[in-house]
């Protein structure tokens, strides 16, 4: 318990980062951040022209520029085979041995009324958010737990001593990965797999710790980022009917340096879930499950929150649900304000 207190649970010094989505929004961020915390970083984005300006960008933060090392990789991480290119290309850049943190960040929304939404779009949003996570962490976790079978990963890995530091797998959720609205119904089941796929694969991850104690312990985490004003916002607000966003009044709005902040500070202190807003921890509350809550402290702390937070939420929940009610009335079953 005291450890959380006192140590540093994400070194990143001297080590390497893979980042997807790395090229603009919270990835960049991210990178940026590590990058000056003294990490190596691979970034991973479709467009090779915002894979460039973001790697200089990174690189101008770099806490030491003559040693750090950075590179990136355009590439689709929505298909399996991709995403064990990227990692195979990432592990021969890196000398023969794999990335020590996968990150990630990736992801799409389209965020429309269920029945308006082209069919389509369901595949997509579960490809770029749910799946992309799944194929990615597939190729790092085979890399990791199965160097022998992996011709690129030097022999040596599996003799390594205990007491290096863990390898963590970070995901990136979402406030409706916990609280789904109207408007994101077709976005958010994509969001709640990745809390769900987090929570299973965290503690499917003892059973690697307790059968191969000489290689370092794996991490698994998610991040859930605030509201950010970036171009995927501005996108997603272009189609999102108005009383889903009369819904959103109130949200609170991060920049991504600050959501990054957060985030990097969460996973530093050792959580495994790590909100970034007050209101996504008062809500990740009152349905955390089985999750592991973080040590007695602050088990004891979210346990309480959560008595609280359940009563609260019947009152949010009910009011909301009149607010989408006295919108149908007055304005129909659009979603959209009715013109004079």
């Amino acid at each position: 318990m005291g450890s959380y207190l006192s140590k540093n649970e994400f070194p990143v010094d001297g080590r390497t980062v893979l980042i997807t989505g790395g090229s603009k929004g919270l990835g960049l961020n991210v990178a940026c951040q590590l990058a000056g915390k003294g990490a190596n970083v691979v970034i991973v984005a479709r467009g090779e022209k915002s894979l460039q300006g973001a790697i200089s960008t990174i690189s101008k933060c770099a806490r030491s520029p003559n040693t750090q090392r950075f590179h990136s990789i355009r590439a689709d991480v929505t298909t399996a085979p991709e995403c064990a290119r990227v990692v195979a290309e990432t592990i021969t850049w890196n000398n023969g041995s794999p990335p020590d943190i996968v990150w990630c960040c990736s992801g799409s929304s389209h965020p429309t009324l269920f029945i308006d939404t082209p069919l389509d779009q369901f595949q997509t949003m579960m490809d770029s958010n749910y799946f992309s996570c799944v194929y990615m962490a597939h190729a790092v976790l085979n890399a990791w737990l199965r160097p022998r079978e992996n011709s690129a990963t030097p022999s040596h890995e599996a003799a390594k001593s205990p007491g290096l530091p863990a390898r963590h797998i970070v995901f990136t959720g979402s406030f409706v990965s916990f609280y789904s609205f109207t408007g994101f119904t077709p976005y958010s089941p994509s969001k709640a797999a990745i809390r769900a796929l987090s929570d299973s694969l965290s503690q499917e991850m003892n059973l690697y710790a307790a059968a191969h104690p000489t290689l370092p312990r794996i991490r698994v985490h998610t991040v859930f980022p605030a509201t950010m004003p970036t171009q995927s916002l501005e996108d997603e607000n272009s189609v999102k009917t108005d009383v889903t966003l009369s819904l959103e009044e109130g949200d609170q709005i991060l920049q991504p340096e600050e959501c990054a902040r957060r985030a990097i500070r969460g996973l530093e202190s050792g959580e495994e879930l790590v909100p970034t807003s007050t209101i996504i921890r008062l809500v990740m509350t009152s349905v955390m499950g089985g999750t592991i809550r973080g040590g007695f402290w602050k088990g004891l702390v979210n346990t309480f929150l959560s008595w609280v937070v359940m009563v609260v939420m019947v009152f949010i929940r009910w009011e909301m649900d009149t607010k989408v009610v006295k919108w149908g009335k007055q304005h129909g079953s659009t979603g959209m304000k009715k013109k004079d």
